[in-house]
């Protein structure tokens, strides 16, 4: 009898243990992601104190992912493309910026930039153990590419100027040494090409930064990426040339920018690379800038990429930071991996603990990254609710740290964070969503997936420990669906291009009622509309990144917390 009775006690705990997070699933369940990645961004090594990672290259090796980033001190390895672990090494030169990685046989060969590069190679990168294949390679560069071809035959791309164009040199599979002299590839033409242009919106006529080369190739064409105008702009993209030949010569593609991501909670969708999953669909993994305190401060997302059957590559950013359902099977476009969860948290009703006067609570629902609300303290017990206004039902939660008076460098133990998430529907009688107050993860993004969602108006984060400076969010970010109807459809739109510079265009279409915002979506086909503006509270839009020589084609799409409603109207601008 006293050994059935410590049983059931012992189940009912477990029970009551299970029960007091709703489903907390960056653990075992989780099957959704949201930009900027949930990754732990180290701290730089120098002053002033900010976390920074950046120049992606990811790569399956043996059916599983490792990430190269600028600045990570160290190389991140996953299963699944959900869980992160840091592998460290004192055999790579993991300060260097924009690293490269190459799978060639059963080999992972690793370069990054240097005035006197090598290349490293490892049968087996969990060990961190790096071995060197070329000890002295000839070319000093910056933003390196290993590319190896159907065939055997390796090429290497490379450059990173706002003067030189980006170049290429076939290398020798066994020495790595180059055969025959570099050929000039592409440069900018800003003249033509608007989203080569600099500033967050594209509107200054200055010499733009050409780097980060990557090639694709797909059904015997060759996609050589780069990237434009810099990497602190909001409208770092990356643009895609294509050839016949590895060498080329290259042709701009008519879809361009391939990845464009200038708004939204986070923004910046350049200096990336494509791969494979292991399902064999696409993915790009790029830079996304914050550069508050540094340029260099950044993140990284990651965004589904398709090649349609006409061959034309493109990278889907529409919503491109608020959850998508990473797939297990291979996909044909982005509808695939939509979850229907819509943002709840945008420009809410908010309380908490304490504020500074320079970073008021609002602006952690204000849906950007660059500006945040700082609690006076670090101190456990600061909190921040929001009222959703009404009751609705939650799929996941966000929770975006910033290093604010923090003086932490480098990666050293005691860097996490701890709290309680908590939801209610009348901000008395609270429940317990996530407990997080013994965590010791580093997750400055915190992504939470619920396992079951739950109905609720209110949500409060509560501080146990932040390591270093003031308790402080640049979004805590609130996704489901609200109860209620779709908005109305935008059936009329206005584009006026401007002659003088064809670069430019006005859109502007009539407000509609229940709209919160409203996705643009533009192409140079009529049937092709891959490109995405996301905007907020306004019902126009300047754009300055088109193709001079291109026609165009324009919908809008309104959007509420209750869903998307597609536009009925496409208008056609030469």
């Amino acid at each position: 009898m006293f050994s059935l009775s410590c049983r059931l006690i012992s189940l009912s705990v477990l029970l009551i243990l299970q029960l007091s997070t709703i489903g907390q699933t960056n653990g075992g369940n989780q099957f959704t992601i949201c930009n900027p990645m949930d990754l732990s961004y180290r701290y730089c090594l120098d002053t002033p104190s900010r976390r920074e990672a950046a120049d992606p290259t990811m790569v399956v090796f043996k059916d599983e992912y490792y990430l190269f980033a600028s600045k990570s001190g160290g190389y991140f390895h996953s299963t699944d493309l959900i869980r992160w672990d840091l592998i460290t090494t004192n055999d790579l030169p993991i300060e260097d910026y924009a690293p490269t990685a190459m799978v060639m046989k059963d080999t992972l060969y690793f370069m990054a930039s240097g005035a006197a590069p090598k290349i490293y190679k490892t049968t087996d990168p969990k060990s961190g153990n790096w071995t060197v294949v070329n000890e002295s390679f000839p070319i000093g560069m910056i933003d390196p590419d290993l590319f190896v071809d159907d065939d055997g035959r390796l090429f290497f791309y490379y450059g990173c100027s706002n003067i030189d164009p980006l170049h290429a040199v076939e290398l020798d599979p066994v020495s790595f040494n180059p055969i025959g002299k570099p050929v000039d590839l592409l440069n900018s033409n800003k003249k033509l090409h608007g989203w080569e242009r600099k500033s967050d919106y594209n509107d200054q006529a200055v010499d733009p930064w050409i780097e980060g080369a990557w090639m694709t190739k797909y059904n015997g064409k060759y996609y050589l990426q780069y990237a434009a105008p810099g990497t602190e702009f909001k409208s770092y993209s990356d643009g895609v040339y294509v050839s016949d030949k590895p060498l080329g010569p290259y042709t701009m593609a008519k879809h361009n920018p391939v990845a464009y991501k200038p708004e939204g909670f986070v923004a910046g969708a350049g200096h990336g690379n494509t791969f494979r999953d292991r399902y064999g669909n696409y993915w790009h993994i790029a830079t996304m800038t914050i550069s508050n305190k540094h340029m260099f401060e950044r993140r990284l997302g990651l965004f589904p990429a398709f090649f349609d059957k006409d061959g034309t590559f493109y990278i889907y950013t529409g919503f491109g930071d608020m959850p998508i359902r990473l797939p297990s099977k291979k996909i044909n476009g982005p509808d695939e991996i939509s979850t229907g969860w819509m943002l709840l948290s945008y420009n809410k009703q908010v309380q908490a603990s304490s504020e500074l006067p320079e970073h008021p609570k609002q602006d952690a629902v204000d849906e950007e990254i660059r500006s945040f609300w700082s609690a006076r303290t670090g101190e456990k017990g600061e909190w921040f609710s929001i009222d959703l206004g009404k009751s609705a039902e939650v799929n996941a939660v966000q929770i975006n740290y910033y290093e604010y008076k923090s003086d932490l460098l480098g990666r050293k133990p005691g860097i996490y964070y701890q709290y309680l998430l908590e939801y209610s529907d009348d901000n008395k009688t609270w429940k317990t969503m996530v407990d997080k107050t013994s965590n010791t993860e580093d997750r400055p993004h915190d992504y939470i997936e619920l396992g079951k969602p739950v109905k609720a108006r209110y949500i409060r984060i509560t501080n146990y420990r932040v390591p270093d400076g003031t308790f402080t969010l640049s979004g805590i970010r609130v996704f489901g669906k609200a109860n209620g109807s779709r908005p109305a459809q935008v059936n009329k739109i206005d584009v006026s291009r401007n002659a003088a510079d064809r670069c430019q265009a006005v859109i502007k279409w009539p407000a509609v009622p229940g709209a919160t915002g409203y996705n643009i979506r533009y192409g140079t086909d009529r049937n092709k509309l891959y490109h995405n503006y996301q905007v907020l509270g306004v019902n126009d839009l300047k754009l300055n990144s088109l193709d001079s020589n291109e026609k165009y084609f324009f919908t809008v799409d309104a959007f509420n917390e209750s869903g998307v409603t597609r536009g009925s109207a496409i208008k056609a601008v030469e």
